[in-house]
């Protein structure tokens, strides 16, 4: 657990609740088999400020490392997409890349996008076909958007999404990004699922417009890996609890894991297995593998 008193930036709801564990109208309980959860209620905006989180649900499922796959990959993966059902409406999905391809740490939203099976296009397409491909016919309607940054479109991705609204019509949007957190053990071994929206770059200090429910009028699932820690957190947990570091000759900066690259294929590979699932309750776990 990080440090008491001492101020670290982080996404993780878990992180900020393990400081006031006895918080009125925050509820936490733990469970899971691949994963330990824990699953956090909160009852109310004003009980959220307390920890800097809004009403809804948040789970954290935490495995020993994401950096490889597993023998426990199957459990893994079924776990997560049963998770994920729960929160996802009837009706079409939007899923949401967030981040930018081109700096590893933050690709997590885009890679994981690319690996989504998108089928929006299928029914229309397929009409005319053979019977054979009546299974597909029968597949949740998927669209997908990996769309860069503000840097880089001049658009900011709620903009986006409120105007793909009208076209795709989702009962929900999946927005997949990539996460802070302010405990080095968490870093690479963790998946947050919320039902509260995100504010992208939150983490990182560069807060982006929000996606939610409140904002877009329709549910916002979101889903993260934390791939980054800030210096100064770092430097506070080496310290330890009896030691005040003078982080004002520090320059602070975002640490990323050295092998960043193997976490953002097998991270991304896991979530889009467990996302295809979830969408998908007609495909085997044989089917998703092979997509």
């Amino acid at each position: 657990m990080q440090n008491q008193g001492r101020s670290s930036r982080t996404d993780l709801a878990v992180e900020r609740a393990e400081q006031l564990p006895e918080c009125s109208g925050i509820h936490m309980r733990q469970r899971g088999h691949a994963f330990r959860i824990t699953d956090i209620t909160i009852d109310s905006d004003e009980q959220g400020a307390a920890i800097g989180r809004g009403k809804g649900r948040y789970l954290t499922l935490e495995s020993g490392d994401l950096h490889h796959e597993t023998p426990q990959l199957r459990e893994q993966v079924t776990e997560l997409a049963a998770e994920l059902r729960q929160f996802l409406p009837e009706g079409a999905v939007l899923i949401a890349g967030l981040g930018n391809a081109e700096i590893t740490p933050d690709a997590i939203g885009p890679e994981t996008a690319g690996r989504i099976l998108a089928t929006r296009h299928l029914r229309r397409e397929l009409q005319d076909n053979a019977p054979d491909t009546a299974f597909l016919r029968g597949l949740r309607q998927v669209s997908v958007l990996a769309n860069g940054v503000l840097g880089q479109t001049g658009i900011e991705t709620a903009e986006l999404i409120a105007a793909l609204k009208e076209t795709v019509q989702p009962a929900c949007v999946v927005a997949i990004d990539a996460l802070a957190c302010s405990d080095l053990r968490r870093l690479g071994t963790t998946v947050q699922i919320s039902d509260a929206g995100i504010s992208p770059g939150s983490g990182v200090q560069n807060r982006r417009a929000e996606l939610s429910l409140r904002t877009l009028g329709i549910p916002v699932l979101a889903i993260g890996v934390p791939t980054v820690v800030d210096l100064h957190t770092v430097i506070m947990q080496a310290a330890g609890e009896h030691m005040q570091p003078d982080l004002h000759a520090v320059p602070n900066m975002m640490v990323t894991p050295r092998n960043i690259d193997q976490l953002l294929h097998h991270a991304a590979r896991l979530l889009a297995f467990a996302l295809n699932l979830a969408l998908h309750p007609e495909l085997s776990y044989e089917d998703a593998e092979a997509l």
